[in-house]
């Protein structure tokens, strides 16, 4: 699959959602035998997932938002991320690496193999989505930076921009929005770049337009319109945790055993159902994840 800009697509190229939902055991199938190259147990993770799952519909997705920078209100994004300026747009990568720099957009993305992956996503408010993410694994990005030794995590942050970005413009949240991973994470098949979803560009009001997304963790880990990368030797301060340290830990693995100080993680409500299901643990990749947590007390370390 190509990445074209936005004002190259056509209505007419498309792809309406129910044609989208009926070809998706094609697109599974190149999906998984893509990801299988690089990674055996990815064909268990996306089958599980395609098999037990039917993504959310295109207008939950971007109509129930996570994005504090455009407002508080889970409708706010889609409301006031219309104007966001997407292009042209640059990436600082700098700290622990051999190949720092300023990338324009394009160059990142240049050579890049653009994938469908049908993930889970879940927010730590006990709401979760399956959303077939357009994107490619990051490790693939991070490859070409040449990490040193020294880099033990990555930082992702934010664009601050209070002029298009309303809600920067009050103190609801320490400016500019910053998270972390450590390496091992970072590097993992499944955490993904995003760059799109349903087929389609990524939306602003989803983190256009660049984005991580990391599936066992909650929503709030994976950065979006980033504008710097930087590989750290010490733990980044990420910004929930800066904000609500006895809420908000670093690692946000989801774990229905460790609940929210103010609700409970042990079961999910999925967007567009009734009834709460659930929540499995690293929301439902243990399998392919567990093990980068080995010998971690995971109640200390949420």
């Amino acid at each position: 699959m190509l990445i074209r800009r936005a004002p190259d697509i056509l209505s007419s190229e498309i792809t309406p959602e129910g044609l989208y939902l009926n070809r998706r055991s094609f697109m599974a199938a190149a999906s998984v035998a893509a990801l299988n190259v690089a990674w055996p147990g990815a064909r268990r993770a996306l089958r599980r997932v395609r098999d037990d799952d039917k993504p959310n519909s295109y207008q939950d997705i971007t109509h129930y938002n996570n994005y504090y920078e455009f407002g508080t209100g889970k409708e706010d994004p889609a409301e006031n991320a219309g104007g966001l300026r997407t292009r042209p747009w640059k990436v600082d990568v700098t700290g622990e690496i051999a190949k720092p720099g300023s990338y324009d957009l394009d160059d990142l993305l240049r050579g890049q193999t653009i994938e469908e992956r049908v993930y889970r996503h879940r927010c730590v408010e006990a709401w979760s989505m399956v959303i077939p993410w357009n994107g490619f694994p990051l490790k693939n990005l991070i490859d070409r930076f040449r990490p040193t030794s020294r880099a033990k995590f990555v930082e992702f942050t934010t664009l601050y921009d209070p002029a298009q970005m309303p809600g920067q413009r009050g103190a609801v949240l320490p400016w500019p929005y910053v998270e972390g991973l450590r390496m091992d994470e970072a590097m993992h098949p499944l955490t993904l770049v995003v760059t799109g979803l349903y087929g389609r560009p990524l939306p602003n009001q989803n983190g256009a337009p660049l984005r991580i997304h990391v599936p066992w963790k909650y929503g709030f880990k994976s950065g979006k319109a980033l504008v710097r990368i930087r590989f750290m030797e010490t733990q980044p301060a990420n910004t929930w945790n800066v904000a609500a340290p006895d809420e908000y830990g670093f690692y946000a693995n989801v774990n229905p055993n460790v609940d929210h100080p103010r609700w409970s993680q042990a079961r999910e409500r999925r967007i567009g159902e009734f009834f709460r299901r659930p929540t499995q643990m690293f929301n439902g990749y243990a399998d392919q994840v567990a093990s980068l947590y080995a010998g971690m007390d995971l109640r200390r370390n949420f």
